[in-house]
């Protein structure tokens, strides 16, 4: 059972994170009109955002209720109040935390549900404010480029931690750093020299963008931070609160979903990357006018929410039966597998250099998996010492 659950988490993460890699690479480039005579990018990325999010919170939703136990609450279905776990002797311990919270530096707020939740809208602003940036970088790097630089959350996610909560790592994990800083600079110096100067679409598909390497680059850095910012502190709630990665799925979802609608509602002014559609017009108002006047975007944008609704849930089922490390492996060969789908499918041509430059990104990656299958496998050794003295008293 444990491997047919296996097969098929594992083939629900390739399976709809491929298909919403090749919808959201589609939805980078112009659609043509009604009338056939002109093409447009879409310029709504808070539309895409809020289609996406208010579709994962749904199938969070209803998963989580459909895995409901019978005696739980309301509340604690949704991770709202802390369920005590038993004593040693199976007595409940009353709400209360004994030993547990003094090892903690602020127990007064760990189960919280103020708290969590503001952790949760912090997420969720965070996932809202990256969106943009890396829709952005689509119309001045490769999709292949942008996967290669998404493969390297490592990178903001250790940087972040640091800043915003203090973490120390261990010494392979700068190893890893380097190598994937290394990988990255490869594959963007390493490009023909001849696709640097055609021209890149400008919203109208005409005229030049000088150094769209950079600003392509630029955007997706300030994405990898806010994605970083947004690991670290799902890795402090986890920390702090008691809650499975189902729930975490449906709050930062909603919370998602509520920003982008209200931002998406308000006439807001231009803005580069973060609102770029008409100024005093809401986006909600462009993108439906978008949709009406060129229909051939409606497929790849349910592809897009529809898939990536569903592939949270494999990422979080993956999570909850097998661990963090096969996580990694999947997510790791699945990157993979995207980047050479987009290539196959849309024809991006990659230099020798380049392709050097993602084999050292992805050893990078793979020696974090090595190191962490060997600390699992020592944590495990441990557990297992403890259990067996424990029987033995």
């Amino acid at each position: 059972m444990s491997f047919i659950r296996l097969i098929v988490c594992v083939s629900g993460v390739y399976a709809m994170f491929l298909l919403w890699a090749i919808a959201q690479e589609r939805l980078s480039v112009p659609f043509k009109s009604i009338d056939g005579k002109t093409s447009e990018k879409f310029k709504s990325p808070l539309f895409m955002g809020t289609c996406q999010s208010a579709l994962s919170s749904l199938s969070a939703l209803i998963y989580i209720l459909l895995r409901r136990k019978s005696t739980n609450t309301f509340a604690q279905t949704l991770g709202l109040e802390h369920i005590e776990p038993p004593t040693s002797n199976g007595a409940a311990t009353n709400g209360k935390v004994h030993h547990q919270e003094k090892h903690h530096d602020k127990p007064s707020t760990r189960y919280s549900s103020k708290s969590l939740l503001l952790r949760y809208l912090q997420c969720s602003v965070f996932i809202t404010s990256a969106a943009p940036f890396g829709f952005a970088a689509l119309s001045y790097i490769s999709y292949p480029a942008m996967v290669l630089g998404k493969s390297c959350r490592l990178v903001p996610v250790m940087i972040m931690n640091v800043f915003l909560y203090r973490r120390k790592f261990a010494p392979h994990k700068y190893l890893v750093v380097f190598m994937v800083t290394a990988g990255i600079t490869i594959f963007m110096g390493m490009g023909d020299d001849k696709k640097k100067t055609k021209s890149h679409g400008n919203g109208n598909g005409n005229g030049q963008v000088p150094y769209a390497n950079l600003i392509g680059i630029s955007y997706l850095l300030i994405n990898l931070a806010l994605d970083g910012a947004t690991n670290s502190t799902q890795d402090e709630i986890f920390t702090r609160h008691k809650v499975t990665g189902q729930q975490m799925m449906f709050w930062i979802n909603i919370f998602c979903t509520l920003l982008t609608s209200i931002l998406s509602v308000l006439p807001l002014p231009y803005i580069p990357v973060i609102h770029p559609s008409d100024g005093g017009q809401s986006e909600l108002a462009g993108a439906l006018n978008f949709v009406r006047t060129h229909p051939s975007i409606i497929t790849p944008l349910v592809q897009f929410a529809l898939t990536g609704a569903l592939g949270q849930l494999f990422i979080f089922e993956t999570l909850q039966h097998f661990g963090s490390l096969t996580l990694v492996t999947i997510t790791l060969t699945r990157k993979l597998f995207t980047m050479l789908l987009s290539v196959v499918i849309y024809n991006h041509k990659l230099t020798g250099g380049q392709w050097l430059g993602a084999a050292v990104v992805f050893a990078g990656i793979s020696v974090e998996a090595f190191v962490k299958r060997k600390d699992v496998h020592a944590k495990r050794v441990v557990q297992e010492k403890e259990k067996a003295k424990l029987k033995s008293l």
